[in-house]
């Protein structure tokens, strides 16, 4: 394999320096180009190496505020080694992710349980008919499964919520 984009300089590879540079200067359709005074001018010129360029001043460069940087290196650093702070803030996020699992369960379990006291208190209700099925078979065998399916929905995106808010509270 031949080395085309680097030379090497005392058993060192180095990059070419005429690496993205184009050979000979291309002038856009309709620019006109002005002969710079003193440089050398006619077709013996034109093949000459190109010119180096004088490296471009150098500029400090900030992504970043670092004062923003310190404090969610500081959160990050309290929960990684698990100070008091950090568990305190697992613990938090903990105990709404429970709240919320909490809530939904109950929501779950008053909806599925009433419905056989529903039959129970209103006959007529059990007795209904749809299409040749027990309306009580639908309800109780097929009627859950969407029902838990969109709950289940529910419950991830509130947990996704939960565990933004968190991670924002962590980075600001």
């Amino acid at each position: 394999m031949t080395d085309d984009f680097y030379r090497r300089v005392n058993g060192v590879r180095e990059p070419d320096p005429t690496l993205g540079k184009s050979r000979k200067p291309v002038a856009p359709e309709g620019a006109a180009v002005e002969p710079v005074p003193g440089a050398p001018s006619g077709p013996k010129h034109e093949q000459a190496k190109p010119e180096h360029h004088a490296k471009p001043k150098r500029q400090r460069v900030i992504l970043a505020d670092p004062r923003q940087a310190t404090s969610t290196l500081r959160a990050r650093v309290e929960l990684e080694e698990q100070t008091s702070w950090g568990k305190l803030l697992i613990k938090d996020l903990v105990k709404i992710q429970l709240r919320t699992a909490s809530l939904l369960a109950l929501l779950v379990m008053v909806t599925l349980c009433s419905l056989p006291v529903l039959f129970y208190l209103i006959p007529s209700f059990g007795r209904v008919v749809v299409v040749g099925i027990p309306l009580p078979w639908l309800i109780l065998g097929v009627a859950p499964f969407p029902f838990l399916f969109g709950i289940g929905l529910w419950y991830n995106r509130l947990a996704e919520r939960h565990e933004r808010d968190f991670v924002d509270m962590i980075e600001n």
